[in-house]
Formats: structure tokens, C-alpha cells, sequence
């Protein structure tokens, strides 16, 4: 038996009726959540370890939908640049990135991540084995996609190349209880429909997720309507890759259509405010998909385009943003955007049977805010205190699948500094070859 309980916390369940248990208790039985309630739990069980949450908020660890986590070696790059994805990123990472890049990248990302009381994240990127080479070492919850792009690539010198990369990778991880492989051709204008179709049976035949970024683009409205007369959306549900493992990164420019074929095909939708507001890209409906009860999450986006990959900084963009965005102060209560950030993002990924609340029998992934610090007090409301007082400084512990990961603001056996002096000795070699796309 391995035992952990955890007391002295403030628990936000998000369970179907939002319960919050005030000085609480929970009880931790190797990888699962054993009990959730008072004081009474304390004398029904015995445990090796008794961690003090000093009055702080336990909450379910949060999910981050959609990201590059490795290109947070490009981080501050570019940040202004017109038409970056075409003129500056893609040949930024053609010239740059590599298995090493990748790996090193990616264990910095991921550490970001479980620093800020993220325990699940997905990503999509090249090399996606070192992602989860990274994830396994640093002991975060992931799904992975491999990129799938109609051009040679860092780790595939045909084109499509991500396509076999992918179900090599999928057979690889598949049976792993921390990583969930997925294919993720990068987006529909960098797949034509034949590959696309492809990458799909790949999904079905493993049942795995298929990612992509879906609707983001001003360029790619315009292909879609003159080739097509359709939408994006429209277009992929007309060649048939529409299921409910399809998980859509930024859904920008919908429209009423699309939002049915999301709801009859319910398909995942990564929300990434922060980064969709920096690149002026527009404001997705965002109050018509989470009124229809649709599957949504929260993502960052990669390091490179929201420059952060926390999604407590997410949760305050999507209140301010929308609210101002519909000139509407009542819209999205702090609960609904905590909800988005933890089981939507579940729902989303379709793990919410065993992650994103805090109940008996689900995998034992969560994150205790400490509420000492200045901005955290007074607390009046435990929702607000998180989507508009908290930052990712106020992460005091986080565990996942039962083991701790973080406690007092630290890592428990992973050295992050030593990662961090690794990045740093690329900064140099990185910025000289920007240099030469501005």
C-alpha cells in the first residue's frame, strides 16, 4: 500500500455539482483518489505520508489542450513579425530544430508546465518522441501528436513523412499509462485531402486522437471559400475526418454550420485566447460553443506565440477577453472558465472518466495553490481568487498519477536548473540565425 492524504485544503471538486469542501481532506491510494470529504477521513485512514495544504486551494490539476512545448527555445522571437508562420517560423525550425533541440525544449516546457499546476498537456510538434521521452522523465500526463505536413520537415525528409513517423510513434507509446499518442497533421492547408483521409484511418485503426489546428487563419478562410465554397470545418467534414477524437485547435472563424457539425461530430475544441489575441487573429464564439455544451478546453498555444504555457494566465484572458469581446461583465463566471481549465479540458481530450476533478476512483492528478502570498487574500471566492488574483507563482504542490511532482515551489527529484543553464547556452546560436530571416 502507498498511501498519501493530503489535509488542511479548500477543494474544489469539479465534480457534476461543483461541490467545494472547505478545510478538507483527501485521501491518495497509489495512483488513484481513494476519498474526498472532512475531517472524518483522517481517522478512517492511515497513510505514509500526511501533506499540510496550509488553507490552501486544491484543485484539479489542469489541462493545457493545445501546445508546441518545445519551441519555448524560440521564445521572445519574432514576437511582431507580419505572415511569422510562413516567413519566419517554418524556416526558423527547417534550420534549427533537431532531435536535441526537441528534447531539450521540451523538458523545459514540460517543467514550466508542472510549475504551474498543469499535469496535462498536448502537443504537437516534430520529434514527438523526445516529447514524450521528456514527459515520461519529468512525470506529466500527455497526448501527442505527431506533425503531418505536405512539405519535408526536421525529422522527415519526404513530405507527409510525419504520417509514418506517426504510426511508429503511436505503436511505440500506445500502452503507456502517462502518454496517449495521436497523429496531428499541422492543419488543412498543409494537407491535402487524400493524406489527411490517411491520417484519420490512422486514428481510427488505433483510436487514437487526431490534432490539428482548424479555422485560424484569415489565408486559409479564403482557400477553403474559393476552392471549395466551404468553410474549413465544412470542407474536412465533407471528406470524412470528423470524429470525436478529433481535437481542433483555435476555431476562430466559425460559423453557425460549423458550430453543428462540431456538436454532431463532437470533436475536442482547444481554445487558446492568449495567443489568438497577441497574433490579432480574432475572437472565436466562444459563448456559443460553451452554451450548446460543447467539448471545450483551454490551451496556450505554443511558447513561441502566447509566450506563456500556463493556463492560469489563460482562465484571466478568457474572462476579460470575452467579456469585453460581447460587452457582457456577466459572461463566463469564474466557475465555468475553472471548469474549461480542468474536466472541459478532459472532456475535450476525452479523458474526463479519469481526470479533471477530484472524485473517488479517478487518476490522482491536482495542484494545491497557496494562498499566503499577497495577492491571494482575502478570499470571498475561491473561482474568482483563481481566474483573477492567482498567477503561476501561487503553484505550491502538484501530483500526478499519485506521485508529487512539486512541493513548496519546487521540484521533488527532476533538476530544472540544470535544463535551464542547458537552454540558456543555446541563446546565442539561436539568435544568430533569426538574424538572418528579419
Amino acid at each position: 500500500m502507498n498511501r498519501k492524504i493530503i489535509k488542511n485544503v479548500n477543494i474544489l471538486t469539479m465534480n457534476k455539482e461543483k461541490e467545494i469542501i472547505e478545510n478538507g481532506v483527501v485521501a491518495i491510494r497509489d495512483n488513484l483518489i481513494e476519498a474526498v470529504g472532512g475531517a472524518e477521513i483522517l481517522e478512517k485512514y492511515k497513510a505514509e505520508e500526511i501533506i499540510d495544504g496550509r488553507d490552501g486551494i486544491l484543485m484539479p490539476g489542469m489541462i493545457n489542450t493545445h501546445t508546441h512545448a518545445a519551441m519555448v527555445v524560440f521564445r521572445s522571437l519574432g514576437d511582431d513579425v507580419a505572415d511569422r508562420l510562413k516567413k519566419y517560423i517554418f524556416p526558423l525550425e527547417n534550420m534549427l530544430v533537431d532531435s536535441s533541440l526537441v528534447s531539450l525544449g521540451s523538458r523545459y516546457g514540460i517543467a514550466e508546465m508542472l510549475l504551474s499546476g498543469v499535469t496535462t498537456f498536448t502537443d504537437m510538434y516534430y520529434f514527438e518522441d523526445e516529447v514524450a521521452k521528456a514527459a515520461k522523465e519529468l512525470g506529466s500526463r500527455a497526448v501527442l501528436g505527431e506533425t503531418v505536413v505536405d512539405f519535408p520537415s526536421p525529422d522527415c525528409e519526404e513530405s507527409y513523412g510525419g504520417l509514418g513517423y506517426a504510426e511508429w510513434f503511436i505503436e511505440k507509446w500506445k500502452k503507456d499509462e502517462l502518454i496517449t499518442p495521436a497523429v496531428a497533421p499541422h492543419a488543412p492547408y498543409t494537407n491535402d485531402s487524400q493524406h489527411l483521409q490517411n491520417a484519420f484511418l490512422l486514428s481510427k485503426k488505433y483510436n487514437v486522437p487526431m490534432i490539428m489546428h482548424v479555422a485560424e487563419m484569415d489565408f486559409e478562410i479564403e482557400k477553403y471559400k474559393s476552392e471549395y465554397n466551404m468553410t474549413p470545418v465544412q470542407y474536412l467534414d465533407s471528406i470524412g475526418v470528423l470524429d470525436n477524437n478529433f481535437i481542433a485547435a483555435h476555431l476562430i472563424h466559425v460559423t453557425e454550420e460549423d458550430i453543428n457539425i462540431i456538436e454532431k461530430r463532437d470533436i475536442g475544441i482547444a481554445h487558446n485566447i492568449g495567443a489568438n489575441s497577441k497574433a490579432g487573429k480574432g475572437v472565436p464564439p466562444l459563448k456559443e460553443m460553451y452554451g450548446r455544451g460543447l467539448k471545450v478546453g483551454l490551451g496556450s498555444d505554443g511558447p513561441m506565440s502566447g509566450n506563456t504555457l500556463d493556463i492560469i494566465t489563460q482562465m484571466s484572458l478568457v474572462g476579460k477577453i470575452h467579456k469585453l469581446f460581447n460587452k457582457d461583465r456577466t459572461l463566463f463566471p469564474a466557475r465555468e472558465i475553472v471548469e474549461m481549465a480542468t474536466i472541459g479540458g478532459a472532456r475535450a481530450l476525452n479523458m474526463d472518466k479519469y481526470i479533471g476533478s477530484i472524485e473517488v476512483g479517478k487518476k490522482a492528478d491536482m495542484a494545491i495553490l497557496e494562498t499566503s502570498s499577497v495577492n491571494m487574500q482575502p478570499i470571498y471566492d475561491y473561482y474568482s481568487t483563481i481566474v483573477y488574483s492567482a498567477n503561476a507563482g501561487n503553484v505550491d504542490t502538484v501530483i500526478v498519477n499519485g506521485k508529487i511532482l512539486i512541493k513548496d515551489k519546487n521540484f521533488t527529484e527532476f533538476n530544472f536548473a540544470e535544463v535551464r543553464e542547458e537552454l540558456k547556452k543555446l541563446r546565442e546560436k539561436i539568435k544568430k540565425t533569426a538574424e538572418k530571416l528579419v
